[in-house]
């Protein structure tokens, strides 16, 4: 199956609308809020040979929120399954994309692909979660590629692959660990001086509350790591979706300033 959905966002008037919001099953969207969108599974999928493309245009000056209502099963089938996300957002737009976890099931083959081109003075929170398997099964494979600019310069390039078990159970990699995820933050540089704000041991609750993190921020299965741009980078593992998202939760409240 080969589907195509979009999604774009223009300024009427200082508010936001959607001017485009195009669905194509398996991916059906639903417009939930003034600019919340939600992804809607209409069908099974993605399954082994799909193909499937999301486009998102955020306009300047405009806002969206995308979500969806449950997790993704990836599904084996007849050759590889690809998932492709591109995103543009404008000068002075915010775009919050947070979608429940992708499940790899056992025996699929899915490639994802994320990539987003920012302009000066955007601001994005971007999450991504990826469970190994159903439960009690195997996952799986995944390969998951990440391509993030801003204003045509590299913000972040990262790829990383899910279902070799000679290498996924090393400590190296994911260990003991079923899930992994990330949080890309993107905000414009703040005025004044930037703060560094790592712990010795264990994790706090506090977010920072003024400048930019120039330090990485540790804690159990969480990594907070600046970029060299207005960006910060939240990696997590953890032995279960809810776990992971907690992680990830802390993680972006971190990264988030105020």
């Amino acid at each position: 199956m080969d589907a195509r959905a979009a999604i774009a966002t223009e300024s009427a008037g200082g508010r936001t609308v959607l001017g485009t919001l195009r669905s194509d099953p398996p991916l059906t969207m639903r417009q939930t809020g003034p600019v919340t969108v939600h992804l809607v599974s209409t069908a099974a999928g993605p399954l082994g040979g799909d193909h499937l493309e999301l486009r998102i245009d955020v306009a300047p000056g405009t806002c969206l929120e995308i979500a969806s209502v449950a997790s993704t099963l990836v599904l084996p089938g007849p050759g590889e399954s690809v998932t492709v996300v591109e995103a543009r957002v404008g000068a002075g737009a915010t775009l919050r994309y947070a979608p429940e976890p992708t499940v790899l099931a056992a025996g699929c083959a899915h490639r994802m692909i994320v990539r987003l081109a920012l302009e000066e003075g955007a601001s994005v929170t971007w999450r991504e979660e990826i469970v190994f398997g159903r439960y009690g099964e195997r996952p799986g494979t995944c390969h998951s590629r990440f391509d993030a600019t801003i204003g045509g310069v590299p913000l972040l390039r990262q790829e990383f692959v899910v279902g070799d078990p000679a290498v996924d159970g090393s400590p190296a990699v994911y260990g003991d660990a079923r899930c992994v995820g990330s949080v890309l933050v993107v905000r414009p540089e703040p005025p004044g001086p930037p703060f560094a704000d790592a712990p010795a041991a264990g994790r706090t609750d506090k977010p920072p509350t003024s400048g930019r993190l120039t330090e990485p921020v540790l804690a159990e299965g969480c990594v907070v790591l600046p970029l060299a741009g207005p960006g910060t980078l939240v990696s997590a593992l953890a032995p279960d979706a809810a776990a992971l998202r907690e992680r990830l939760t802390w993680g972006e409240a971190r990264a988030t300033r105020s």
